[in-house]
């Protein structure tokens, strides 16, 4: 009988080693083929976008005493704003596009020079507003919502609502071009919440999460007790 020639146990683990690297290195070929670009003619495949990330925002959520428990960050591709809204919404996993939402600052241009800031909540300098992507929004509601707040005490010439410049937008924010939301922002602007969003079914929807690459979906219920934001109908489609 021929005589067996035993192994080393070195050369055994060598083995184990260049086998396990083999495996991971064709999982990664195959993860590298999952998250594509999307072109029109094929979409992104479900679940391509990564849990977690938001650290301080998540922890800003839970700290509150209305602390919110039913929401979820989500990072998406960077070419995420290339896509069209039924792409971004299957990689969220977003119940429809109607609940894709975004949040833009608005700087009140003809506030009188004593008004520079956003200490008086009812006629703030500066307000943000969330809007679904698949609404038009419409200023001149907001413009009618604050003369009313204000019992008509300030004159309608006193209110002209537009979109604030980028550069301000950040510095009031915190947070670039794409990656606005009103959580955890570098100042406390009053929030304005269209009322279409309240009445989508199921009501949990999607919003920047304070980075371009990351989203946060969030309950909205629970969104409202946090954030405590006006809502007014300020939309159309």
């Amino acid at each position: 009988m021929p005589r067996q020639i035993r192994r080393p146990r070195h050369d055994k683990l060598v083995i184990l080693r260049d086998f396990t690297r083999n495996i991971l290195h064709r999982r990664c070929n195959h993860t590298s083929l999952v998250v594509c670009r999307w072109s029109p003619a094929v979409a992104p495949l479900p679940f391509v976008a990564v849990v977690g990330g938001g650290g301080r925002l998540s922890a800003i959520l839970r700290s509150n005493a209305a602390a919110v428990r039913d929401f979820s960050f989500k990072r998406v591709p960077a070419d995420y704003y290339d896509w069209p809204l039924e792409a971004r919404r299957d990689i969220l996993g977003a119940a429809s596009i109607h609940h894709l939402c975004k949040s833009i600052v608005l700087v009140n241009t003809q506030a009188p020079p004593s008004v520079t800031d956003c200490r008086d909540r009812n006629y703030s300098k500066y307000y943000i507003v969330i809007v679904q992507y698949t609404a038009r929004f419409n200023a001149e509601t907001v413009k009618n919502f604050l003369y009313t707040l204000n019992n008509g005490k300030i004159s309608k010439k006193k209110f002209n609502m537009r979109l604030a410049p980028e550069e301000t937008s950040a510095k009031l924010t915190g947070y670039e071009h794409n990656g606005v939301t009103c959580i955890g922002m570098k100042t406390d602007i009053p929030v304005i919440l269209d009322e279409a969003i309240v009445k989508l079914n199921p009501d949990f929807f999607w919003l920047g999460g304070g980075e371009i690459d990351l989203k946060l979906g969030i309950r909205t219920p629970e969104f409202i007790d946090f954030v405590k934001p006006f809502i007014i109908n300020c939309s159309g489609s």
